[in-house]
């Protein structure tokens, strides 16, 4: 009997390690804001911002379809630190060496206008490029790549 509930309790753990894999491999790792430049620092690697809001019916769409792509999720979880931000939130984040409510970083700093907005962060911690609009799965894998075509040339900055 003990061996019996002993393999019980094996095989749903071995059920639940598996499950859990999965779900993490059909998501985007989104980071924490300052964790991400914290790491970027020592690893290279550029930060995606992607900036949304509550209201944004375009970004819900995104996170149900462009966010879901394999490739796109490979990609962003493998070659970046990919970070959500909320452009209502006022918590303060450090954007361009300027320590600035998120919203204030959106509209000051990055000159953003409209969400869904992507920002493209260098290890550095400058930003590099910014860019708004709803992107298909196509469109942001075919973007990321042209991230890291220049990858080499922005990491110096």
């Amino acid at each position: 009997m003990k061996r019996i509930v002993f393999c019980i309790f094996v095989f749903c753990g071995i059920l639940f390690a598996a499950k859990s894999g999965k779900v993490s491999a059909d998501s985007v790792r989104w980071e924490n804001y300052s964790e991400a430049l914290a790491s970027a620092k020592s690893d290279h690697k550029l930060i995606f911002v992607d900036i949304v809001a509550d209201w944004c019916v375009p970004c819900r769409e995104m996170d149900k379809t462009t966010y879901r792509d394999k490739s796109v999720i490979t990609l962003l979880n493998s070659r970046f630190h990919a970070v959500r931000l909320n452009q209502e939130v006022q918590d303060s984040i450090i954007c361009d060496d300027k320590k600035l409510p998120a919203n204030r970083c959106f509209f000051d700093v990055w000159n953003l206008q409209a969400v869904p907005s992507y920002v493209l962060i260098a290890p550095k911690g400058l930003s590099i490029l910014t860019y708004s609009g709803k992107l298909s799965s196509d469109e942001l894998r075919m973007l990321l790549m042209q991230f890291l075509e220049k990858e080499k040339e922005w990491i110096s900055q």
